[in-house]
């Protein structure tokens, strides 16, 4: 299985696609074999970001069964080892996957021939786009340090928290309490459920499995970065907020750092050159760059493991 990352953030707007291509292509260039997948379904833009004018069909044709293997539809980009997904060609509809389309993406992007798979995803917390967030365990939170973008960066965050809590109850033994209590709206009360009141219901119902629920959660490691950052940013702020939320989760989450604001990176989408390329020495590039090499520094590209093997 390749390392997936899905990226997203809740809010549109915040630079989750430029975020994707120029880290795809940060990882590609240390040699690594790189996908790029275009999951904001019924809005897609990954493609104008890698400079790319007329996509050709993609996830359209995967699930209209016209193409029968996820991997053929990934093609080479102007980047060495970078290819691209896209589903630019996916009617207005496709927001709105089946269940049963939607598990056929995910356990087709699990199985996709790279070292490493980036999702570039949509905004919003509707269950698709938390649902292709759970592709993995080391989802990639986009925010910009502003109020608006920073609240809806941990709404998002509950909601992939509390649905993920949900996949593990409904999967495992729990008590027929702890299930009643999540799973029948009428005991939902009149409140909306939070991840923290299931918490609560399984140490009341089901204490034993405290633990178990504890462990498993453990294993979702959530990744932050703050995008569009100007030079008068408390530089505390992503500790900040990586504090507060392990304070409060059963998740590990880390700050992986900050990506500077830079006027060219609106030039560089009008111009349909990919930032990093463009731009290879500013402090967005470097920025961009470092979190490339977080990212990927506990894994050897299999170019490297054929050659020494």
């Amino acid at each position: 299985m390749p390392d997936i990352y899905p990226i997203g953030g809740g809010k549109g707007g915040i630079g989750k696609s430029f975020v994707a291509a120029n880290l795809g292509a940060s990882i590609a260039k240390h040699g690594y074999q790189v996908v790029l997948v275009d999951l904001d379904l019924g809005a897609s833009n990954l493609h104008t970001f890698l400079g790319i004018e007329n996509p050709q069909s993609g996830i359209n044709s995967f699930l209209d069964k016209s193409v029968s293997q996820f991997e053929r539809l990934a093609t080479p980009t102007s980047i060495s080892n970078l290819s691209f997904i896209s589903s630019s060609h996916c009617s207005m509809e496709v927001s709105n996957l089946f269940y049963a389309q939607k598990l056929k993406i995910v356990r087709a992007v699990r199985t996709l021939p790279f070292d490493h798979v980036i999702l570039d995803l949509g905004a919003g917390t509707n269950f698709n786009i938390l649902d292709f967030f759970l592709t993995s365990n080391d989802g990639i939170i986009i925010c910009i340090p502003e109020p608006t973008s920073i609240e809806n960066a941990f709404r998002f965050i509950q909601a992939t928290y509390l649905r993920k809590i949900k996949r593990i109850i409904k999967r495992h033994a729990f008590s027929a309490a702890v299930k009643k209590a999540v799973f029948d709206p009428d005991s939902a009360g009149s409140y909306p459920l939070r991840a923290r009141d299931v918490i609560d219901v399984v140490l009341k119902e089901d204490p034993e499995k405290e633990q178990f629920l504890r462990e498993k959660l453990s294993e979702f490691r959530f990744k932050i970065i703050l995008n569009q950052c100007r030079k008068n940013l408390d530089p505390t702020l992503g500790q900040k907020i990586e504090t507060v939320c392990n304070r409060h989760m059963y998740s590990t989450f880390q700050f992986l750092g900050n990506i500077s604001y830079d006027e060219r990176v609106a030039e560089s989408v009008f111009s349909k050159k990919l930032y990093v390329q463009k731009y290879t020495s500013t402090p967005t590039s470097v920025d961009l760059k470092k979190l490339a090499a977080a990212i990927i520094q506990n894994k050897a590209p299999a170019s490297v493991l054929t050659q020494t093997a």
